[in-house]
């Protein structure tokens, strides 16, 4: 085989993750190890004797796999669909099953806001008449593509025609306005670390709820940050006083000094956001500074809300801070992990460059 570097795009590194995150879930080792080859030899990262080693497979196994790989993509990387017996459910019922669920449970007739694995039994049983087990129904709806998540609030104040005119018309006219202007597009929030902890799922014995220990003091660390569309760029301050237009202001002054282009600047409609002396200030620098802000009750449309969700996830959950420098240290570590992670920043933006592309 000829000597290359294998590049991956963005879009095939994502998907790649995502196959390697669903065999971990299944705990298909093979396939993990195929993945993963494939990731180490993106950009010359590892040569395949490399990668041979590490994963204590042959180097004739890994030419295979990236041939395979180069040929039919991630596909034949996945294991091969067993020959068993026949799935319970038609390829119709599958896609029906998986409308069923996107719509919800009050839809179907359901009371509750969220599936529970009885209602799904009692679905299967009424409309498809197949009976399916509590313990299997898991695999199912894993193959059918779904995943067992923590459900989020969603405000009944929403705007519905507002978000919608967000999407279609204001933020298509926001890159054309960063591109005449030559601007930077960022999005700002601010997020708080709590010196208690926060809890998230985890694995523990059947009946024995997990404990995770906590200093009890009601005192956080707080974070101003901001992600840049074009760049990938991430800038933050960390302060220990409460947000306030003064401690914003600050930050904002702290972004201008460290940029020379136009900011476009998109944030939510917190109090600080939109105070009096606040508007001075945007007035002030409307030079260097145009301020748009989101819909109401619209965090899902600010990408960097899922930034501090990897932020808490990889840093601060479960964490036991006996001191408040501990906390510190640690939020400030996790932070400084993307400052150079652009892919990272990147993939945050997913739903806006679907946006982007479309026009």
């Amino acid at each position: 085989m000829l000597s290359f570097h294998l590049t991956l795009s963005r879009t095939q590194r994502k998907v790649l993750n995502e196959a390697l995150w669903v065999a971990e879930q299944s705990k298909s080792l093979g396939t993990c190890k195929r993945i993963l080859a494939i990731l180490s030899l993106d950009r010359g990262k590892s040569t395949v004797a490399q990668v041979a080693h590490t994963l204590q497979v042959s180097t004739e196994a890994v030419r295979s796999w990236l041939k395979g790989f180069l040929l039919r993509g991630v596909k034949a990387l996945l294991p091969k669909p067993s020959k068993g017996r026949p799935p319970k459910l038609t390829e119709g019922q599958r896609e029906e099953l998986c409308d069923i669920i996107d719509q919800g449970p009050e839809k179907a007739g359901f009371t509750g806001g969220c599936w529970r694995s009885p209602m799904l039994v009692h679905l299967l049983q009424n409309r498809f008449r197949v009976s399916y087990s509590v313990k299997y129904l898991p695999q199912l709806l894993q193959r059918l593509g779904f995943t067992f998540q923590k459900a989020r609030f969603v405000s009944d104040h929403l705007d519905e025609e507002k978000r919608k005119e967000w999407l279609q018309e204001t933020f298509p006219k926001l890159l054309e306005l960063a591109k005449s202007k030559g601007a930077r597009l960022y999005f700002e929030d601010e997020v708080s670390f709590p010196q208690w902890g926060s809890l998230t799922y985890t694995w523990a014995r059947k009946g024995k709820q997990p404990t995770i220990k906590t200093c009890g003091k009601r005192k956080g660390y707080k974070v101003f940050g901001m992600i840049e569309y074009f760049t990938g760029r991430f800038l933050y301050q960390c302060i220990e006083e409460r947000f306030s237009s003064k401690t914003y202001q600050t930050f904002l002054q702290q972004v201008l000094q460290q940029t020379t282009e136009h900011l476009i600047l998109v944030h939510d409609g917190a109090k600080y956001h939109r105070s009096k002396a606040m508007k001075a200030f945007y007035e002030q620098n409307k030079d260097r500074l145009t301020v748009v802000k989101l819909p109401s009750y619209s965090p899902d449309y600010n990408p960097i809300e899922k930034l501090w969700k990897k932020v808490k996830e990889k840093g601060t959950h479960l964490q036991y801070f006996p001191t408040f420098d501990d906390l510190k240290a640690k939020v400030q570590e996790s932070l400084a992990r993307f400052l150079d992670d652009k892919e990272e920043i990147f993939s945050l933006f997913e739903m806006y460059d679907k946006i982007a592309l479309a026009d």
